[in-house]
C-alpha cells in the first residue's frame, strides 16, 4: 500500500496540473488579467515537479520495503502517463501555443495552432510508448539497470515544467512558440530514442556515507527551495541534454584498435 499511496500522489499533482492549466487558458480568454494566468500555470508546473518527486519515491520505496508488484508498475505506469504524457503536454500547448493565438489572431498564428495540437500530442504518444518499452525492458533478466534506453517521461515532463516554472509569462510571440515547440519536438525524439540515461537504481542507500555528503545535498535542497526557478531549470536541462552527450563523446572517443590475427606457421 505505501508504494502505491505515492502513485496516488503522483496521479494527484497530474490531475491538478491539468486543472490548473486550464484555468490559466480560462483567464487569458476571459482577459482577467495575466498575473491570475501566471499564477495558475505556474501552480500547474509546480504540480509537475512535484509529481515528479513522488515518482522517485514510490520506486524507491518499494525497492528498500521489498514491495514490488506487478499491480504497483501497471498502476505507477498508468500514473506516469497522465501525470507525465498529458498534464504536460496540456500546460505545453495553453502555456506556449494557445497565448499567442489569443494575442495575435493571424492567420500564422492559426497555423501554428494546428501544429501545436501535433507535436504536443506526438508528446503524448512518444511517452505512452516510452512507457511500454519501460516495462517490457524491465521483466528482461538481462537488462542493464544502470541505465534507462531513451529519455524518462519523468525528466521529459520535469523540463516542460522546469521551464514554465522559470519563465512564468506565457508566450505571446510567434518566434518563441515555434521554438517551444521545437523543444517539445526534441524531447518527444528523446524519449523513443535509443540514448542511454543513467538511472541512480544501483545507488545504494545502505552504505556508509561520508559527511560531506549530506552537506553537499543540504546545499542542493537549500538553493532548489530558495531558487527554484534557476535550479530546477539547471537539474532538469543537465539530464535531458546527458544522454546526446554521452552519445557524442562515445562516439568522438578514440577505440582501441582490434588485436591482429596470428596465423600459424
Amino acid at each position: 500500500m505505501l508504494p502505491s499511496l505515492f502513485t496516488v500522489g503522483t496521479l494527484v499533482c497530474g490531475y491538478y496540473a491539468i486543472l490548473s492549466a486550464l484555468r490559466g487558458t480560462q483567464i487569458l480568454a476571459a482577459g482577467m488579467g495575466s498575473d491570475q494566468a501566471l499564477q495558475a500555470f505556474d501552480g500547474a508546473a509546480k504540480a509537475i515537479a512535484y509529481a515528479v518527486l513522488f515518482d522517485a519515491l514510490d520506486g524507491r520505496i518499494a525497492r528498500l520495503t521489498n514491495s514490488s508488484s506487478d499491480f504497483g508498475r501497471e498502476f505507477d505506469s498508468l500514473a506516469d502517463v497522465v501525470s507525465f504524457g498529458v498534464a504536460p503536454a496540456f500546460l505545453a500547448f495553453a502555456w506556449g501555443v494557445r497565448p499567442v493565438e489569443e494575442v495575435a489572431g493571424t492567420q500564422l498564428v492559426q497555423h501554428l495552432r494546428d501544429l501545436g495540437w501535433v507535436v504536443t500530442f506526438a508528446f503524448v504518444i512518444c511517452g505512452a510508448a516510452r512507457l511500454a518499452r519501460f516495462n517490457i525492458q524491465t521483466n528482461r533478466p538481462q537488462s542493464d539497470r544502470r541505465y534507462f534506453v531513451g529519455l524518462p517521461i519523468p525528466a521529459a515532463a520535469g523540463l516542460v515544467g522546469a521551464v514554465v516554472h522559470w519563465a512564468k509569462y506565457p508566450v505571446n510571440d510567434w518566434r518563441y512558440g515555434l521554438v517551444w515547440l521545437g523543444i517539445m519536438g526534441v524531447l518527444a525524439f528523446l524519449m523513443v530514442s535509443r540514448m542511454r540515461y543513467f538511472s541512480f537504481k544501483t545507488l545504494d542507500l545502505h552504505r556508509p556515507r561520508s559527511y560531506l555528503l549530506i552537506i553537499v545535498l543540504g546545499l542542493i535542497i537549500y538553493l532548489v527551495v530558495t531558487f527554484s526557478e534557476y535550479m530546477l531549470l539547471t537539474l532538469a536541462l543537465t539530464y535531458v541534454l546527458s544522454g546526446p552527450i554521452a552519445r557524442l563523446t562515445s562516439r568522438l572517443r578514440p577505440h582501441s584498435p582490434a588485436p591482429k590475427e596470428v596465423h600459424a606457421a
